[in-house]
């Protein structure tokens, strides 16, 4: 298999589904929403266990998969032993995987659970796309409230057009582009006048930067897809943290973000920035598409 055609795969149409599969509280529930995803994509779907292969384990899965509608005959499933984080990593590239789901635990500890800290190491790694479920449900449920980073980087407009893809196969019929500022000058002269001229000045000027670069992808993503308002929204404060917040106060149902533009190194964790902001407490499901530029 020639790898080197996966760097220019595009993020979507989403054919084939990954979802990891461990025997917890919370198994039946992300089954069902990896079978509910694969429904309305038309994609395959591979289930993914780190760990020994046994008869109870078999048997459980089985049940999980009638449980939730899976067609076996659409579906693969993937015994492998070895490190949690580099055996998906590589079940993933082996099998040209376009969506990989994940359950995550909301708030990152110290204590490394495999549905916690393991789901953040390969969001941090991964060369294809990740969606982070913060608490799937067995039952369905509406997505009413898309949220999209409008970041000025190449890999934005393949985000927003994943998002858009995405949000017109689970009949969601809204969906915001959300472009973080941060101007901490701004920010300064705001709060020590609310009212003073230079304040209004650079926020129309900002305003009418960010809203002329969005546009063209707007009136695009506008004309193929009607049933879906489009929104756009400006907010101040760190990349990654800004639009994780508005994310939170706006109760949004899925966040959608840009993949991070190389791996991150132990420094960058540290000092928290970008995506970084958002893996630390999610505040939602959370889809980060890799564009594979």
């Amino acid at each position: 298999m020639d790898y080197n055609k996966l760097k220019k795969r595009p993020s979507f149409p989403i054919e084939t589904i990954a979802v990891a599969v461990a025997f917890s509280p919370r198994f039946q529930a992300l089954l069902s929403e990896a079978g509910r995803m694969s429904n309305y994509l038309g994609a395959s779907l591979i289930l993914i266990h780190v760990g020994e292969k046994t008869a109870d384990k078999q048997d459980q899965l089985e049940k999980g998969m009638s449980a939730s509608g899976i067609n076996a005959n659409n579906c693969r499933i993937i015994w492998m032993d070895g490190d949690p984080v580099e055996t998906i990593l590589n079940v993933c590239k082996l099998n040209i995987v376009d969506l990989l789901i994940l359950g995550a635990l909301q708030k990152e500890s110290v204590v490394k659970f495999y549905l916690g800290s393991v789901a953040r190491s390969i969001s941090r790694k991964a060369k294809t796309s990740v969606l982070l479920l913060t608490e799937p449900k067995v039952e369905s449920r509406k997505v009413k409230k898309i949220i999209v980073n409008g970041v000025d980087n190449p890999k934005t407009i393949h985000t927003i057009n994943t998002s858009l893809y995405l949000a017109s196969k689970i009949g969601a019929n809204e969906l915001t582009i959300v472009t973080e500022v941060h101007n901490p000058a701004l920010a300064m002269t705001i709060a020590e006048n609310s009212s003073a001229p230079e304040a209004n000045k650079i926020k129309k000027d900002i305003n009418e930067e960010q809203e002329s670069r969005l546009q063209p992808i707007i009136e695009k993503g506008s004309s193929q897809y009607p049933e879906i308002k489009i929104k756009e929204k400006i907010v101040n404060g760190r990349p990654g943290y800004a639009i994780s917040n508005y994310a939170r106060t706006k109760n949004a149902n899925l966040l959608v973000i840009n993949s991070p533009d190389a791996n991150l190194r132990l420094v960058d964790r540290i000092f928290t920035h970008d995506m970084e902001y958002v893996l630390q407490d999610l505040p939602c499901n959370v889809l980060i598409v890799h564009s594979r530029l």
